[in-house]
């Protein structure tokens, strides 16, 4: 039998998975790693972090699978997107890397916008210009740190690097390169014109390909690292979001992928390239060749309830450690108590700033309405909703560019509570669909994999053999009526509140 290893560089840990060629799960590793947060609105991790989880990761797959190295017939990869991983001429990491969450390039933003037109930016990338691009990072490090910009040979993304490590080459794929602002997405390859412009040097970008196309092999020192196959074939995989949607049959138009995790995010794959003139929503080079997705990611979807978990939680955190139960769990449960809308408390999920529609990282969480009446379950409800309302407002700019929507999949942790599913299935009035793959992102990069070594001759074709439906969530009539209002007032708060927001940050 073949095995496929799929590898996850997540934000918080970097998960591995051994899948079989028939899709089953036989082994999986989550190693997590910190995040560094040395001034205000800066976020940086060390990519050292991220090989050493994934070596961790690698040898605990394969000691809990008592499976052959020379039994994996490829290696997909997977990862966050917009990191800026900074390299010397040695392959030496110059700095932590900068990650997409960070918020310092604002500077860098109206640079940007000042060398190149926003009808231009739309034209060639697909989007407007924003703090998270990559790029954003590269031309802030050029200005505040030209020491280390001095030295730079070339900059990857934060899955290339472990992939520098197993292969030793500089490689990214079409749906992270989308992530840096520098691809020409609709030619689906690096814009020159747009190099020029930002007065970058052309040989920092890495080779991009295809997220089937196998990038390079596993070295003799990677094999010795990690008990790999010396020249086991590593294809060039994809962002998490693009091998999240992946992961769970998310291959054509009409099926939506939700993800609830820390961040929220709503991806629709399109045959053609369809971007917002607003810039609402991202627009991105898709993992299958010769398609496209639009995306809109809030910063923070279950991050806002981790926020209240470790704040407001600890009798729950408590419980749950003497009961040996999920803390999620118990916090969700007591919201089940509080009726369709929270009794009329809307909580405003900013707690990092907002990506999408809004692209503003001075925006700021809120609850609004709340009175004598509300108690810890109301606000846990609101979150739900808040959170929900939120993914809602990229929906609605999908449907303005005529993106169909038939159905939901929804994926992250969030998809778990079976509360916060009814809630989408309510807000969007759609049917929620939930499928067997449970692993994410790294099982996307594994099915990637499976296409590029050889194992199946395309991503639909594995897709529609391993994928399958397992829970189905339908609207209740009168919550989705009741949502409705809810949303239109959710709605407005942020054009209320938007100079506020700048002002607050400028005390």
């Amino acid at each position: 039998m073949k095995y496929l290893l799929g590898i996850d560089v997540g934000t918080t840990g970097t998960k591995v998975v051994l899948v079989t060629e028939a899709g089953k799960v036989t082994a999986s590793a989550f190693e997590d790693y910190p995040l560094s947060t040395p001034q205000v609105d800066w976020v940086e991790q060390d990519p050292e972090d991220w090989w050493k989880a994934t070596m961790k990761g690698i040898a605990k797959v394969m000691g809990d699978a008592s499976v052959k190295t020379r039994e994996i017939a490829g290696i997909g990869l997977s990862g966050q997107y917009h990191g800026a991983v900074l390299l010397d001429k040695a392959h030496h990491v110059l700095r932590p890397c900068i990650l997409w969450c960070d918020q310092r390039t604002t500077e860098q933003v109206e640079y940007i916008s000042k060398r190149i037109s926003k009808e231009e930016l739309l034209r060639i990338t697909g989007n407007p210009a924003s703090y998270y691009f990559t790029v954003c990072k590269i031309l802030w490090v050029k200005e505040n740190e030209p020491q280390v910009y001095e030295k730079l040979s070339h900059f990857l993304l934060p899955k290339d690097y472990v992939r520098l490590k197993l292969t030793g080459n500089l490689v990214t794929d079409v749906t992270d390169a989308s992530g840096t602002l520098l691809l020409d997405v609709p030619e689906r390859r690096w814009s020159s014109q747009i190099v020029d412009k930002l007065d970058l040097d052309k040989d920092i970008l890495p080779d991009c390909r295809e997220s089937i196309e196998i990038s390079g092999a596993i070295t003799k020192k990677a094999s010795e690292l990690t008990g790999l196959n010396y020249g086991t074939p590593v294809v060039a995989g994809a962002g998490d979001q693009s091998a999240q949607a992946i992961g769970t049959g998310v291959i054509k138009e009409g099926v939506l992928a939700c993800t609830m995790g820390t961040s929220g995010v709503v991806f629709a794959p399109t045959s053609l390239i369809r971007h917002d003139d607003r810039g609402r929503l991202d627009s991105f080079c898709f993992a299958i060749p010769d398609t496209w997705h639009t995306m809109g990611v809030m910063q923070s979807a279950g991050g806002s309830l981790r926020w209240f978990r470790d704040t407001l939680c600890d009798a729950e955190i408590k419980e749950a450690e003497n009961k040996r139960q999920d803390v999620y769990q118990l916090i969700v449960e007591q919201a089940e108590r509080v009726p369709a809308g929270s009794e009329n408390l809307i909580f405003l999920p900013y707690l990092s700033g907002e990506r999408h529609p809004h692209s503003d990282a001075k925006a700021r969480g809120i609850f609004f309405g709340l009175d004598m009446r509300h108690h810890k379950a109301h606000m846990i409800r609101s979150i739900l909703e808040g959170v929900v309302f939120g993914l809602r407002d990229s929906i609605e700019v999908m449907k303005e560019l005529h993106i169909p929507i038939s159905e939901i999949r929804a994926t992250g942790g969030g998809a778990r509570a079976k509360l916060w599913k009814q809630i989408l299935a309510d807000v969007t009035n759609s049917k929620v669909i939930t499928v067997n793959s449970l692993e994410g992102a790294a099982y996307g990069a594994a099915i990637l994999a499976s296409v590029g070594s050889g194992l199946y001759n395309s991503v639909n074709e594995v897709c529609n053999r391993l994928i399958r439906v397992i829970e189905e969530t339908y609207p209740i009539k009168d919550n989705v009526k009741r949502y409705e209002d809810y949303y239109l007032l959710y709605r407005s708060l942020y054009p209320l509140l938007k100079d506020k927001f700048a002002e607050l940050s400028s005390l």
